[in-house]
């Protein structure tokens, strides 16, 4: 007997179907997710690549610009051989004036005080004094020219509470302060001969609550009271005025290569080296950004600290301040230093070779 075909499971072939279909959206889901996934990276990697492109367009076009717009250094300035005798050129640190800030003795444990006037005096006190120990302490020397360096922190600024607290407008304190500046460089070219004037801003007087990186001396009244000074020496044959347009800037005298910056870049020193750490970090950071950019250097001379240290084997030159020791310090247990402004020579044989503080305070004088 013949047995009967069994009848097709219809049920489980549809099942089966159903089963491949799901299988097949799937992998068509997981293909285009990848798909998806792809498409995206390959938009971010295009992005990505045209923002390197503009950014190293923009790279190029401001390093055009600052190239036309490089000043040329002062003769004088120029390495050369020396004729006989000792050959010498003096630089002058001229930092932290912070003028229109008020000191008050009494809050201070009577170490110091500040006023407009008593800032007037100490800005004279230092080029009086730099001219003394030149003449008087390192006689036998041939000066070819000496330099000053602006190292920011000339006026005390809007910030930082000091609008509330100046003795003067802003405004009162720019012209404040160029006015015996410019005393003291024409009394510097009258025992030197030639002054070159070099300046970078500082933080105190900058226009924004925080630090900025764009235009950081561009919007900067350190700037705008150097450009004053570059102005009124414009014509000058003796005096040569250079109002830095970064952050840093740097000079070169007989072959010894120096970098000016106010200071505020570098951050810490609480501990028991206090100002040195952070100080050798940084100079070890723009020393390899220095010397990757084609401009290296062999010593940075700052301010910003209010205090003095001489590390020059370091590369390190911090000059004293001329406002001295104020409430901040106090309350932050600082140690006391003489306000006093940083001075050396630069010989062609050695380099640097000389080093002598110039006091600027006067207790007597200052009536305090």
């Amino acid at each position: 007997m013949k047995g009967k075909k069994p009848k097709p499971d219809l049920k489980a072939f549809t099942q089966d179907l159903d089963e491949y279909a799901d299988e097949k959206k799937l992998a068509v889901h997981k293909e285009n997710a990848e798909i998806s996934r792809t498409s995206r990276a390959l938009a971010r990697e295009l992005r990505e690549a045209q923002e390197a492109k503009a950014n190293l367009e923009r790279r190029l076009g401001l390093y055009e610009r600052l190239e036309s717009a490089k000043l040329a250094p002062p003769e004088w300035l120029a390495p050369r051989t020396p004729a006989a005798g000792h050959h010498a050129i003096p630089s002058l640190v001229l930092g932290d004036v912070h003028r229109g800030e008020k000191i008050d003795p009494a809050q201070v444990d009577g170490v110091n005080a500040y006023s407009v006037d008593i800032a007037d005096q100490r800005i004279r006190r230092a080029f009086e004094g730099a001219i003394i120990i030149c003449r008087d302490y390192l006689k036998g020397v041939i000066y070819e020219g000496v330099t000053l360096l602006l190292t920011g922190d000339e006026v005390s600024g809007d910030i930082q509470q000091g609008r509330e607290t100046n003795e003067e407008t802003l405004a009162d304190s720019i012209l404040g302060w160029v006015e015996p500046v410019e005393a003291g460089i024409n009394l510097l070219v009258k025992t030197f001969g030639r002054v070159h004037v070099l300046g970078v801003p500082g933080n105190h007087s900058r226009n924004t609550i925080k630090p900025i990186a764009k235009n950081r001396a561009a919007d900067n009244w350190d700037t705008f009271a150097y450009r004053v000074l570059a102005r009124d020496y414009r014509r000058s044959k003796t005096v040569t005025v250079e109002a830095s347009s970064a952050a840093d800037a740097q000079v070169t005298l007989y072959g010894t290569r120096y970098l000016l910056t106010h200071g505020d870049q570098f951050h810490g020193g609480s501990g028991i080296s206090g100002a040195l750490a952070p100080l050798l970090l940084g100079a070890h950071r723009k020393t390899r950004r220095a010397s990757a950019s084609g401009h290296p250097y062999d010593v940075m001379v700052m301010g910003h600290f209010h205090q003095s240290i001489f590390y020059p084997s370091k590369g390190i030159i911090v000059s004293g301040c001329v406002v001295g020791y104020n409430e901040f310090a106090y309350v932050s247990n600082f140690e006391p230093e003489p306000p006093q402004c940083a001075l050396w020579l630069t010989t062609p044989e050695h380099g640097i070779t000389a080093f002598a503080p110039v006091f600027v305070a006067d207790r007597k004088a200052e009536g305090w």
